[in-house]
């Protein structure tokens, strides 16, 4: 498989996803201040221009959950989607909300040129994007069972997925001393294995121990 990343961004969950299931692949960078997610051979690969792609022997996936699902489909024995159809809802409901809110309100910063035009506009947006996340990580802190993992004691894909998106609170201006127990959850998947390895190509920028 080709894993098709940018470092810092969503893609951050693919990969820890992948070396946490065992699955061999060969990481792509691309770099988002060249561009390269909007030339036409990434384009051909993923009409979005977005990150991450994962290219299979069945055909390209794109977006963060499927991909997800994909991976955990891969690795049975991992248990990274629960068996249980209880647990497994559970699981999906918090990562429907990373990717429905929580990462929509991060874009509302850099990305705002997606949903308006007028300076104005972009500025509101800009301007309380701190407090939207802030508002998403109190959500988290209060409903996630963190012990130690999201849904309890064994790693899901929720799990890489949060650590992703809890990269960029500092940039975000969210003072995560407020959030400690998604702080510790950030320290615990940082110190993991897989996360040396997707820094030590570059995909993960940032050290939380």
């Amino acid at each position: 498989m080709k894993f098709y990343y940018a470092p810092g961004t969503i893609s951050v969950a693919t990969g820890l996803l992948l070396q946490e299931a065992g699955l061999d692949h060969t990481p792509v960078a691309l770099s988002f201040a060249d561009g390269d997610q909007t030339k036409p051979d990434y384009l051909a690969l993923n009409p979005k221009g977005r990150v991450p792609a994962l290219v299979t022997d069945q055909g390209i996936l794109t977006e963060t959950g499927a991909i997800a699902e994909y991976i955990g489909s891969l690795a049975p024995d991992k248990n990274l989607v629960p068996a249980d159809p209880w647990q497994a809802a559970q699981m999906r409901s918090v990562c429907y909300y990373l990717a429905s809110t929580m990462h929509v309100n991060h874009a509302h910063g850099p990305r705002g040129i997606r949903w308006a035009d007028s300076d104005a506009a972009l500025a509101d947006m800009k301007a309380k994007m701190p407090r939207t996340m802030a508002d998403s990580c109190t959500f988290i802190e209060e409903n996630c069972t963190f012990a130690p993992f999201v849904m309890g004691q064994e790693m899901t894909i929720a799990d890489p997925w949060l650590f992703a998106i809890c990269c960029w609170l500092e940039t975000d201006n969210v003072d995560v001393d407020h959030f400690p127990r998604i702080k510790a959850h950030r320290a615990m998947m940082a110190a993991r294995p897989s996360a040396a390895a997707i820094r030590a190509y570059g995909l993960l920028t940032k050290d939380f121990a």
